[in-house]
């Protein structure tokens, strides 16, 4: 059985990765941290995640109801448990899962371990966490291999993003880094078919693009879309909608196109 120590003051430095938690993720964590929230991204952090768990720290009334995922737990692992008032006072507002977890991002995945991939999700300039965390839960819906995010893309290992994801961001592969064209080139080096998801009134229809071999799912920013130059590069693919109408939520999109290539390679 994990340790468990309760913790009944907020100043108490074995609960430091906890403090502020909104503001360090907002800046940042420089030392490779991240924190995850509620039991079921709890669960899935000890039972598939790729990720090195450091501590566990919950309200005093969970306990008993997580007792099986905690024993689950690698027996080096601390469990931290505090009255919901000393966990709030750390957190910096109300934790009302009463359920956090502290991980270590460790090394990152090169791109170059994502190409061999059937389908790959790409995402240019995707700023928001809620868009980001319901790329992956869709891309895990459909089977995709794994996701590439480009560097002006915010973490898919923010709170928030992982909660969305319904946990999939702590097991789906994913590389973060560089630019578009940089993606794209080593996508086409690859031997994918890349379908950028546009608008544009000159690209396919969805319902018209053939499935075959390696496909990657290009995505742009809410509003702006993709750039015309990744546009330019790769094969423009529109969703038909009905008239005065022509653009749906980012991940929205990305679920419609993935589900066509899902359901393509479960037909063929």
């Amino acid at each position: 059985m994990n340790e468990v120590i309760h913790i009944d003051d907020s100043a108490d430095p074995r609960v430091a990765p906890y403090v502020s938690i909104r503001e360090r993720d907002l800046t940042g964590r420089p030392d490779g941290r991240f924190i995850v929230e509620g039991k079921v991204t709890l669960s899935i952090l000890a039972e598939r995640s790729r990720f090195t768990i450091d501590s566990v720290f919950i309200g005093e009334t969970r306990l008993e109801p997580l007792a099986d995922i905690l024993a689950g737990l690698p027996g080096d692992v601390p469990i931290y448990v505090a009255p919901q008032t000393i966990m709030d006072a750390v957190a910096g507002f109300p934790i009302h899962r009463g359920v956090l977890a502290c991980a270590r991002k460790g090394e990152p995945i090169g791109l170059e371990n994502l190409l061999s991939g059937e389908t790959l999700l790409v995402l240019n300039d995707i700023s928001n966490h809620d868009n980001v965390g319901a790329a992956f839960r869709n891309a895990a819906a459909f089977g995709v291999d794994g996701i590439i995010l480009d560097e002006r893309s915010c973490d898919p290992l923010y709170r928030k993003a992982i909660r969305v994801s319904a946990g999939s961001a702590l097991w789906l592969p994913f590389h973060h880094g560089e630019t578009g064209a940089d993606h794209i080139a080593a996508l086409k080096d690859a031997g994918y078919d890349i379908w950028a998801m546009t608008p544009g009134a000159s690209a396919t229809p969805i319902g018209d693009m053939p499935v075959s071999g390696k496909v990657a799912v290009l995505l742009g920013a809410e509003g702006p879309g993709l750039p015309d130059g990744l546009i330019g590069a790769a094969h423009p693919v529109r969703i038909p909608m009905a008239p005065g109408f022509d653009s749906i939520n980012v991940a929205t999109a990305g679920a419609v196109a993935l589900s066509r290539i899902f359901e393509a390679r479960q037909t063929a």
